[in-house]
Formats: structure tokens, C-alpha cells, sequence
């Protein structure tokens, strides 16, 4: 059985909601202020976290940010507010899937499994190389350190895992849809500019590089030069 926790203040939700994911084989626990749940996770093993953005103490993204210093653990982030913003955020910190209040149970469910079944995947696919070293350019995913010309690059888990994925296949078209898809295991239902200021932003961080290609109507492409072995 997965364990789950859900970071959340709001009184009326875990008790149901616990009930409820039983019949997935999903345990949830409950934590109504960040300080508790950060607490949790650091003493005890979970599968998954749920959490809200709309929180005293901090904020979720504020909670996020803290788990990605020392987690991969999938969050799944929760929210009264639909601001496309929000869900950009929530995407750029590492976020794994976002979820808007009200919302139906058995949707949370179905989400959850998702990023569960992503995670089991993503842990047995280490088929592909430890390290590419591009013109410039060195990904290192034992690390997960980036050197641009020999200087290390600090990339969000989110910037990292799309410089992965499209330079692990260099010259292949994804569309964005696709890349929402691959990076969160999850139809792309997130807003595809969230795909866009993505590559912005890390193309500003890869300077004076220029290896990520927008392809009119179609997408994005890795195109730096691979180094011979």
C-alpha cells in the first residue's frame, strides 16, 4: 500500500478523503500546517505528497520549494485558485501534477496513480547513459549537474528534467503536449505556456549556447553537437 500525505488546513477534507483512497490502496495521513507535514516527511517514508497552496505559516509553493531540497517525492498540488500562473509555478518548482478545488475524488485518485506508476518507471529507466557531453555542454544525471563551457548552472528539477529528456534524443520534434506529457506523466492538460516559459528561461540559464530549437508549429529540438567517445 502507498503511503500519502496531504499538507492541508482545511479540517473537512482529510477524513473523507482518507475513506475514500483506501479502495486504491492508498493510506493517507494528515498534516494541517506545513511545519507538521515537513516534519512528517523528514521522520517517515511517503509514497506521495498532496498539497494545498493556500496555506498559513507559507504558502504550498513556499512548502514545495522546501521538499525539493532534499526530495523527489511526487506532489500534487492543490488549489481554490485557477491563475495560469499558479500552475506555472507549481510546474517550475517541481510540482508533478496540479489539481484545482472543488475537485472529485475519484480525479484525485486517477492523478495519483499516475504519478505513482511515473515514478516506478522513472526509477527503472536507467538504460540511457550516466552523462552526455555535448559542444559546451555536460549533463551529468547521477549528479544532475549541468556545465555550460565548464561552469556548473543551477537548473530547477523541473529545467532539468527538460534539458533531459529532449537532449537524451537530439534533433526529435517534441511538442509541447508531448514534453507536458513525458516530464509529468500526465495528459496535457496544464497550460502548454507553461512549456514556453520553461524553455525561456533555461535558454537564458545555457548561455551562449543555443542547443534548444523551436520548430515552428511543431514544438522543440535539441540540436547541440554530441562529443565523439
Amino acid at each position: 500500500m502507498h503511503r500519502l500525505l496531504l499538507i492541508d488546513d482545511d479540517q473537512h477534507l482529510a477524513a473523507p478523503l482518507t475513506t475514500y483512497l483506501q479502495r486504491y490502496d492508498l493510506a493517507l495521513d494528515h498534516a494541517d500546517r506545513p511545519s507538521a507535514g515537513l516534519a512528517r516527511l523528514a521522520a517517515g517514508h511517503y509514497d506521495a505528497v498532496i498539497l494545498d497552496v493556500m496555506l498559513p505559516e507559507m504558502d504550498g509553493f513556499a512548502v514545495c520549494r522546501e521538499i525539493r531540497k532534499t526530495s523527489d517525492i511526487p506532489i500534487l498540488m492543490l488549489t481554490a485558485r485557477g491563475d495560469v500562473m499558479d500552475r506555472v509555478i507549481g510546474l517550475e518548482l517541481g510540482a508533478d501534477d496540479y489539481l484545482p478545488k472543488p475537485f472529485e475524488p475519484r480525479e484525485l485518485a486517477a492523478r495519483l496513480q499516475t504519478i505513482l506508476r511515473r515514478q516506478r518507471a522513472d526509477r527503472h529507466e536507467a538504460a540511457g547513459p550516466s552523462q552526455l557531453v555535448f559542444d559546451g555542454l555536460t549533463i551529468d544525471f547521477e549528479r544532475r549537474q549541468v556545465h555550460v563551457q565548464g561552469h556548473e548552472v543551477e537548473l530547477t528539477g523541473t529545467e532539468f528534467e527538460l534539458l533531459g529528456l529532449l537532449a537524451r534524443e537530439p534533433q526529435k520534434v517534441f511538442s509541447r503536449d508531448d514534453i507536458l506529457t513525458r516530464l509529468r506523466g500526465q495528459e496535457a492538460e496544464l497550460y502548454t505556456r507553461a512549456v514556453d516559459i520553461l524553455v525561456s528561461r533555461m535558454r537564458k540559464k545555457l548561455e551562449p549556447l543555443d542547443c534548444i530549437k523551436t520548430v515552428r508549429n511543431a514544438g522543440y529540438a535539441f540540436a547541440a553537437a554530441r562529443m565523439a567517445d
